[in-house]
């Protein structure tokens, strides 16, 4: 008996936006379906992989350097070329590295220094991160969101302006909306074209008003992502912070996006169901934090659709479960094998404007 073929599912691109820990989770987890640009046996379905990453962060080492050498804060860029790279045992663990003791270099990851220095040496630091990325192999591309230095500002539920996103996160206050300064800030010009050529499109997890937002304040990229043709996916976070986004559940993290782009940007929301254990539960509550509510329902009436499934990884934090993340997001988007955990009203040929 003759064996059928295998059928090869085709190529995509994904861009994928954030910041922080949660995009460097997605993008470790995804960078094993990229396909090598060296002929290779096993087919891979991930054409592209671009990371594009929020340049507010002014606290630690990034914002040392930021403040010293007027360049862009460089860890969460670090970050992720560490989770694209190809051996993350040998340089990975270089670019990591922090300097314990020493004056000037204690706090500090070679990493960054390493971008730092390359920044000076070529005068622009989107070319110092393609460098690096020659540097560790990276199965992708990484940029940042635009190359101008810009601060995040805060208004707050009580009217309070805070400035700076190290201000923003210690402040543990309810946050109105947040803006960039200056206003208008232009895109790096490859994020933009990455987006409008995707096929996929993923946004969070992350902070949402310092890590995942910031991407979308900036010219045209909200623009991009609505005139391309990609799914536009959130993958919504595991846990609340407490202040900025004390008591909200997936719906509301929508909600507030759609209020800062003006627009219905997803096409689908990821949402986590298996429960937090109950030890762990208890240490995030004595920090102020509690699970998401997926808020399902709520999802569906805003034409929303929806896939939940258990993405919880834990050992002494919480993170999204790298690889079953990775497997759903191909499983959904790539080979199309819907589960039947989806729900919503069925996607419009146009989004529209968020009322």
């Amino acid at each position: 008996m003759k064996s059928r073929p295998q059928t090869r599912a085709r190529s995509i691109r994904i861009v994928a936006l954030g910041g922080g820990t949660g995009l460097s989770t997605v993008l470790r987890g995804l960078k094993e379906y990229v396909a090598s640009r060296k002929n290779e046996s096993i087919p891979r379905p991930i054409s592209d992989l671009v990371a594009v990453v929020t340049v507010t962060d002014d606290g630690g080492s990034s914002g040392r350097l930021r403040r010293e050498y007027r360049v862009l804060p460089p860890g969460d860029i670090r970050n992720c070329m560490v989770a694209l790279s190809k051996d993350e045992h040998l340089l990975g663990k270089l670019f990591q590295y922090r300097f314990p003791l020493g004056g000037g270099l204690s706090g500090h990851s070679f990493g960054n220094l390493f971008l730092t220095a390359l920044t000076n040496v070529t005068g622009d630091f989107p070319e110092a991160v393609r460098v690096s990325s020659r540097v560790l192999a990276i199965r992708g591309r990484i940029y940042p969101s635009t190359a101008q230095n810009v601060t995040l500002e805060a208004e707050l539920e009580n009217g309070q302006l805070v400035a700076g996103e190290t201000n923003i996160s210690r402040s543990k206050k309810a946050i109105r909306s947040v803006r960039l300064v200056p206003r208008r800030v232009r895109a790096v010009p490859e994020v933009l074209e990455a987006l409008r050529e995707a096929d996929l499109i993923l946004i969070g997890p992350g902070s949402l008003y310092t890590s995942i937002i910031p991407n979308l304040l900036i010219d045209k990229v909200v623009d991009a992502i609505v005139g391309s043709r990609a799914t536009c996916v959130y993958i919504a976070n595991l846990m609340t912070q407490p202040g900025e986004t004390q008591n909200y559940s997936v719906a509301d993290h929508v909600r507030a996006i759609y209020e800062h782009t003006r627009q219905r940007i997803f096409d689908f929301v990821v949402v986590n169901r298996k429960p937090v254990p109950g030890a762990l539960l208890r240490k995030y509550r004595d920090q102020g934090a509690e699970p998401v509510h997926p808020s399902l329902a709520e999802l569906g009436r805003m034409g929303i659709r929806f896939i939940t499934g258990d993405f919880l990884h834990h050992n002494k934090v919480l993170r999204h479960d790298q690889a079953r993340l990775a497997r759903l997001l191909l499983r959904e988007f790539v080979h199309h094998q819907r589960t039947n955990h989806t729900g919503g009203k069925p996607r419009r040929a146009r989004r529209r404007r968020a009322t």
